[in-house]
């Protein structure tokens, strides 16, 4: 059986992040991926994942978030391409948002700089946008996306410079805790022995770490492509991400970049709850008329041809916090989990944060918000 100091299951977003910050340590690791890397069959995929500042989430969130920029940055040295695209960010909606009173409590207690636009003001600054008048929106100039699939490369290729061990195609099976206080984890093609094992595993992780799988839910989510009449308005430089409430949904989106089309989701979907190995993977008419309906009154100029849709998975937590801790039970495993849809821009510090917990069992940064015993206590 061979030996490594930990074990990571899962080689997407966070785990790829928490190996090369494993290997970066000097650890002997080993990364396992069920599927391809990177894969469509995740949370990962689809060209780029947004990121902002102005948090509504919860104000706490903003350390960690200057974190994983400087992180993101970092990668990029090493990457020695570009993989955080700066376009602004505006977030609001029609009447009560809690996107719009979440973010501006946020950047006040943060002090971070912001400007309150109405929607005739936002549609004549970015002329892709047609808000009505009433919108109220919040524009944060940091925000913009990171280009999720290259981010995975790119965590990989320097984990393996490093010397870090990975394994697409292979399905972690079990694990089981030893006399020693390790694990011994056992996939479709062999059987290996770590000190520490980190799940990473996205919508399959409470199916690899049980203690989780009531609070870590899988719901399926579409994203969706469409031709913009008149591309130029769609460009990055002329477009910011967004998060809008409206009458139809939570919606965000960004512009054309990577593959062509503009790109928008609704938020939570149609808040289908999955077995990530069973999901409806094909997008369907009904997915596509209420991506279509949106974007047609708000953003009428990008309402041409459809050009892509993809599914995808939201793993959500009852409130929306992420998990991110050590097993009660088995302190030697560690677990990041339920990102509830906003969790891919902190892949960069939550791979550092996995590495803190599985060399000291603890970490600098603030994960109070993320203990897994919030839900019983």
């Amino acid at each position: 059986m061979r030996e490594f100091d930990a074990i990571v299951i899962g080689v997407g977003g966070m785990g790829s992040a928490a190996v090369y910050h494993l290997a970066r340590r000097g650890w002997r690791v080993l990364g396992l991926e069920q599927y391809d890397i990177p894969n469509e069959m995740g949370s990962s995929h689809g060209v780029s994942r947004m990121i902002r500042l102005a948090y509504h989430e919860d104000p706490s969130y903003v350390p960690l978030l200057y974190r994983a920029y400087e992180l993101w940055h970092q990668l990029e040295n090493l990457a020695g391409e570009k993989l955080l695209v700066t376009t602004g960010c505006v977030r609001g909606g029609v009447g009560a948002s809690q996107l719009l009173e979440g973010s501006l409590e946020t950047v006040q207690q943060h002090h971070l700089p912001y400007r309150m636009l109405s929607g005739p003001e936002v549609n004549r600054e970015w002329p892709g946008y047609q808000l009505p008048e009433e919108a109220e929106m919040l524009y944060e100039q940091q925000g913009g996306f990171v280009l999720s699939e290259r981010c995975i490369v790119g965590h990989v290729s320097a984990a393996l410079e490093l010397g870090a061990e990975v394994h697409g195609r292979e399905a972690a099976v079990s694990w089981e805790p030893t006399a020693g206080g390790g694990v011994v984890v056992s996939t479709d093609k062999d059987t290996y022995s770590a000190r520490r094992l980190i799940v990473t595993a996205g919508a399959w992780a409470g199916k690899v770490a049980p203690e989780v799988a009531t609070h870590a839910v899988p719901e399926r989510q579409v994203l969706g492509w469409f031709a913009p009449y008149r591309p130029e308005l769609f460009r990055p430089e002329n477009f910011p991400v967004f998060g809008m409430e409206v009458e139809e949904g939570r919606f965000y989106g960004f512009p054309s970049y990577g593959i062509p089309g503009f790109k928008l989701g609704m938020f939570n979907h149609f808040r289908e709850q999955v077995d990530p190995d069973t999901m409806d993977r094909e997008p369907n008419a009904r997915d596509e008329a209420a991506l279509r309906q949106f974007t047609e009154r708000y953003f009428p100029e990008a309402a041409g041809p459809t050009l892509a849709l993809k599914t995808c998975m939201f793993t959500n937590t009852p409130d929306e916090h992420f998990i991110i801790d050590t097993l009660s039970d088995h302190p030697q495993v560690s677990v990041a989990a339920g990102f509830s849809g906003h969790g891919f821009k902190f892949a960069s510090v939550v791979g550092e944060i996995m590495a803190d917990l599985a060399e000291h069992g603890q970490t600098d940064h603030d994960i109070g918000l993320f203990k897994l015993g919030r839900f019983t206590d």
